[in-house]
């Protein structure tokens, strides 16, 4: 019994930190840009639920994951003009966002909830996934989960081993340096920041359509705001934001199979972690000092305006 509950816990700790892990990079890339959204949340409830539609009107997940992509890109160049273009303050703007989005899909997803529609489903791969204990922790998922792990090596190549992640990391660290040498910081901080509620929308729909099929209003639970913590204490390096996620996942598991042997974790507890976590975001994002100590890109929440430094 020991053994099950081990692995149980394991495979949930994997899928449920598939989502997260697509925010958390999305916001990796965007914050490496120098780029701070805290629009996270909102773009993922937006991409759930209008993946979630698209999937049941047309019968075909592939097209709500489309969908919910482009719906998260699309809110995410609202954040995108008023940072970037308008040189508006990025906390109130990423606020407004994940209020904008909360209410919105609320408003689109109230005649769907209840609704069974189309879902990912787990992929059975013969001999890997009818090996014991490595086959239900490793091989059982669908493919939703299986693409969130792949994101993570090439995510971190693209970032430290190709030359547009050199002109990322150069726009997030000095943008007037890199503007002198020629990229085009308004232009690769619109590309990231798009990038990054792309990833956040297919976050979205990972939910809506494979972790907990349907929709129900605030189905991303805080799950957006998790990722931007993530992001902090990953040193804004992919493969930790990958740990970190399934860190997240496992206390959700852990959390939900401790119930069922009588021991409880009060939920208001869990509820206001990712609150607390948005606090503590807000801290290391406004402190120079202590954006210095993590490594945080210089340029990290600063608007950048062409001949002034």
């Amino acid at each position: 019994m020991e053994t099950a509950f081990i692995i149980t816990i394991l495979a949930t700790a994997i899928q449920a930190g598939a989502p997260v892990i697509y925010a958390a990079v999305g916001e990796i890339f965007a914050e490496r840009s120098g780029i701070l959204n805290l629009g996270v949340e909102g773009m993922m409830l937006v991409g759930a639920v209008s993946g979630f539609i698209v999937a049941v009107n047309t019968g075909n997940p592939w097209a709500g994951v489309i969908a919910a992509m482009l719906a998260g890109g699309l809110l995410s160049l609202i954040h995108a003009f008023l940072t970037i273009t308008l040189h508006a303050d990025q906390v109130v703007s990423g606020l407004a966002l994940t209020i904008f989005g909360a209410g919105l899909s609320s408003f689109l997803g109230q005649n769907y909830v209840g609704v069974q529609g189309p879902q990912f489903n787990p992929i059975h791969i013969p001999v890997l996934s009818d090996l014991p204990i490595l086959g239900p922790i490793l091989f059982d998922y669908d493919i939703l989960v299986y693409l969130s792990v792949l994101l993570i090596p090439l995510s971190a190549y693209f970032i430290h081993h190709t030359r547009p992640g050199l002109h990322l990391r150069a726009v997030g660290e000095d943008p007037a340096t890199a503007d002198v040498m020629g990229i085009n910081v308004a232009r690769t901080r619109y590309i990231y920041t798009f990038v990054g509620g792309v990833l956040a929308g297919l976050g979205g729909a990972t939910l809506s359509l494979a972790y907990t099929p349907g929709w129900t209003e605030g189905l991303s639970g805080g799950r957006g705001w998790i990722a931007i913590a993530l992001v902090i204490f990953a040193f804004w390096e992919p493969w930790r934001a990958m740990v970190g996620a399934y860190l997240f996942g496992g206390v959700q598991a852990l959390q939900f199979n401790l119930q069922t042997i009588g021991i409880t974790i009060p939920t208001y507890f869990l509820n206001m972690l990712p609150y607390l976590f948005t606090i503590l975001v807000l801290v290391f994002a406004t402190g120079e000092r202590m954006k210095r100590h993590l490594g945080a890109p210089a340029a990290l929440g600063i608007p950048y305006i062409r001949g002034e430094r």
